[in-house]
């Protein structure tokens, strides 16, 4: 009975129809669930970023906690729904100058594998993220936004490669981000992972994305290393580094998660 009621929610959304990378990693992988199971996780992601500038301490600190909840409808096809908690507070020289907290946009998705043969797959991933947060406190756009994932496997054991070419079309709702945004936002991002002994998983991930902001040149980029443990056949625990590699991407994230397959 669960799994008729959770299939009818989401197929409310989507009348044929993903499961995010396997956490830590932020590039995604082509697999999917199978027809008729669902996936479940819980991911939280702290953040630090702080820089001087003319003499003002700037200073960012964040907390996410997303829940995806992903259901194949067929043996190939996926589609997941994505939930997001954020607290973001900002402060110059001490002296608070943002504290926000609650819902994000919450976001939908389709993954299709369209090939799968001798150790190399893809998959088109399609998305759209609906304004479900506030923009006035800078935790959505306050408009949708539409994205197309194209998803890489190569799995040479006991090793797999997973490779992403992203694009993201954000709309805003408020002035001042359509003046100081972009619009279009790429992202390309490689990642890795081996089973180092049973159960446990290695894995490593670096990328880059086209920064948000229309008068800057230099785009994010970032590396991440962590650990995927299996406790049982259908439930992993992870647990994840991020560090960025310039000065526009977040000086560093600690990620955690759970995932829960039935």
């Amino acid at each position: 009975m669960l799994r008729k009621f959770l299939a009818s929610v989401f197929l409310m959304f989507f009348p044929a129809v993903t499961s995010f990378a396997a956490h830590p990693l932020v590039t995604d992988d082509t697999g999917t669930q199978g027809k008729g199971k669902f996936q479940l996780e819980v991911n939280s992601e702290f953040t630090y970023e702080k820089e001087t500038e003319a003499g003002v301490t700037k200073k960012e600190t964040g907390t996410q906690v997303a829940t995806a909840l992903s259901y194949g409808v067929t043996d190939n096809v996926d589609v997941v729904l994505g939930m997001p908690n954020q607290w973001k507070k900002s402060s110059e020289d001490s002296a608070v100058t943002s504290d926000a907290s609650g819902v994000s946009d919450m976001s939908i998705e389709v993954k299709w594998r369209f090939f799968d043969k001798e150790g190399l797959s893809f998959d088109l991933k399609p998305g759209i993220t609906l304004p479900t947060g506030d923009e006035n406190k800078g935790l959505g756009n306050g408009r949708a936004s539409y994205s197309l994932n194209l998803i890489t496997t190569k799995k040479v054991e006991p090793w797999a490669f997973h490779l992403n070419l992203k694009n993201t079309v954000n709309e805003y709702k408020l002035q001042a981000d359509k003046d100081a945004k972009r619009r279009d936002i790429w992202h390309v991002s490689l990642a890795s992972e081996v089973e180092l002994i049973k159960n446990l998983r290695v894995v490593g991930n670096v990328g880059v994305e086209r920064n948000q902001g229309k008068t800057k040149r230099t785009h994010p980029a970032f590396i991440l290393g962590g650990v995927i443990y299996s406790i049982a056949e259908n439930f992993d625990i992870d647990l994840g580094i991020k560090r960025g590699l310039n000065k526009p991407a977040i000086d560093y994230s600690i990620l955690a998660g759970i995932t829960l397959r039935f």
